[in-house]
């Protein structure tokens, strides 16, 4: 994949040089729950156009990066300079904590304003929805719904990610709970029937692809990259709606290098780091950057909306219920 990035990568990150200033050298650490390989193409086209910052990278799960986050705030300092994690309830939960840093000149323009922080302490880079992910040879009639998961068939040979490791299984959860026609009984249902949790969305598609499960729940761009690349899964948008989270990026309060954190965050909002997310299969958020094939635009997307506040209030009950019904 890095490879066949290259000419792209190079491309955006000339175009990035005429707008973006360039940063100071020195170097940032990037707490992120991107997977590995996205995140050193990420890493590779922001040194295109800022070749004297030096990025390190340490990546897990959201509530890994945030679990560790804590502890070395508790234990006086983090590594962290800049934050690329899942979800806004993390990261409005390290904001009330006073953990990240304003940034009120931050290069916002053409972001929807729902996926700016009102205090411009973060900032979404991306649209992923969850959704359902299938094996085309074991399934011969493709799910449409959430509500069809819950048959004894499905649900006995569905996984999906755990909100004690994924933030975007946070939200999902989250957000699902809050809806009339779901709740809990929707997964205490999935439960009883024999559905599983494991930890994060690339343990949810392994499984489906290798023909382990055959569904899933998982967020929309490792599904739709595997299939593309002759992987036997299908995704399909649920007609009752999907979650949607926009993974925001973030400056650590108290880094030591600001410029050069305020660069990575310049650039992954840029034109060129929104192609670069498109490229690698996400739903841009600003216009004039093309589509990945086979995704929706924002308007054609039924998301289900979710009480922040409430989200983030209920968010320990709400870990604690799905592992007293999944484990972990």
């Amino acid at each position: 994949m890095k490879t066949m990035l290259r000419p792209v990568i190079a491309g955006l990150a000339l175009a990035s040089v005429s707008t973006l200033a360039l940063a100071q050298s020195g170097s940032i650490t990037v707490y992120t729950s991107q997977p590995t390989e996205q995140m050193a193409t990420i890493v590779e086209a922001f040194n295109e156009a800022h070749p004297d910052i030096q990025v390190e990278v340490f990546r897990s799960g959201t509530t890994e990066v945030v679990n560790r986050l804590q502890a070395e705030f508790t234990a006086g300092s983090t590594p962290a300079d800049v934050l690329l994690i899942a979800d806004a309830v993390a990261m409005t939960q390290l904001k009330n904590d006073g953990r990240l840093a304003a940034y009120p000149d931050a290069p916002v323009e053409g972001l929807p304003s729902a996926v700016i922080d009102p205090d411009m302490t973060f900032f979404g880079t991306k649209l992923i929805t969850t959704g359902i992910v299938y094996n085309t040879e074991l399934v011969e009639t493709p799910p449409t719904s959430w509500m069809d998961l819950t048959q004894p068939e499905a649900a006995a040979s569905l996984t999906m990610p755990s909100p004690l490791y994924s933030g975007a299984a946070v939200y999902h959860v989250g957000t699902m709970v809050q809806q009339p026609q779901f709740g809990w009984g929707y997964y205490e249902t999935l439960a009883e029937n024999g559905a599983i949790a494991g930890r994060g969305n690339g343990g949810v598609l392994e499984a489906v692809a290798r023909g382990e499960k055959a569904y899933g729940i998982i967020v929309d761009f490792m599904p739709l990259n595997a299939a593309a690349d002759g992987s036997p899964v299908g995704f399909v948008f649920p007609s009752e709606g999907v979650s949607a989270i926009t993974e925001p990026v973030a400056i650590v309060e108290g880094t030591d290098n600001m410029e050069a954190a305020q660069a990575f965050v310049d650039w992954t909002l840029s034109q060129a780091g929104q192609a670069l997310s498109a490229s690698q299969g996400y739903i841009p958020l600003i216009d004039g950057v093309d589509l990945p094939e086979g995704r929706p635009a924002p308007s054609q997307l039924t998301i289900l909306e979710a009480d922040l506040g409430e989200m983030i209030a209920n968010d320990e009950a709400n870990k604690r219920a799905f592992a007293d019904l999944f484990g972990g």
